[in-house]
Parts: C-alpha cells; sequence; structure tokens
C-alpha cells in the first residue's frame, strides 16, 4: 500500500513569511501574493521542516489514517528551545507533546 504524505498551508494564518519555502528540501513551497502555497503537495515526503520552521503554526502536516495517524493534523509550535508537537484529532480530541529541540536530532 503506498502512503502519502501532505500538508495544508491556511492561508487565514499564514504571515508571508517565506520561511517554509527556503527550507523546504524539495523546493516545494513558494510564495504567492505574499502567501505561502504548495502547488503539488503530493510530491512532500514528510520531512515535517516547514511545519516546525513556521512561526504561526499555519502549516499543518496530514497524519492519513493509512499511517496511524486517524486523519488527524500534526503543527508544532516553539518556545525557545522547545518545541510543542500537536495532533489535532476529528474528533475534537488533541495531544501535544514536548521535546527539547536542541536534543531532538541526537542519536
Amino acid at each position: 500500500m503506498a502512503v502519502f504524505v501532505s500538508i495544508e498551508i491556511s492561508w487565514e494564518k499564514c504571515v508571508g513569511c517565506g520561511s517554509c519555502a527556503q527550507i523546504c528540501p524539495g523546493s516545494l513551497i513558494r510564495l504567492e501574493g505574499q502567501k505561502a502555497v504548495i502547488a503539488r503537495p503530493q510530491r512532500c515526503w514528510g520531512c515535517a521542516s516547514c511545519v516546525k520552521e513556521c512561526p504561526v503554526q499555519a502549516i499543518s502536516m496530514y497524519l492519513g489514517e493509512d499511517m496511524g495517524g486517524r486523519g488527524g493534523r500534526l503543527t508544532v509550535r516553539r518556545e525557545g528551545k522547545l518545541l510543542h508537537w500537536t495532533v489535532s484529532l476529528p474528533d475534537g480530541g488533541q495531544k501535544t507533546i514536548t521535546v527539547d529541540g536542541s536534543q531532538s536530532n541526537r542519536y
């Protein structure tokens, strides 16, 4: 079974800072009319760089049922070194996991 990862950019929340376009390793995001857009979300491989980089939580990653995400959406909020990863489920439930961003890439 193929697994597709996709992001959604909220035009209402986007402030047009361009951080997501700069960080996207696939160059999939661009600014259009001072707002971020992703023309081909099906090409997104789910690295979550844009989700982590967005300062206003305008980008969410779809967590499809085929990925165990039950159709939820993932957003990230930064607070200094802390990253607050929030999964919002279709039934209205939410779960937030907080990690120290300075330690998140250590193996």
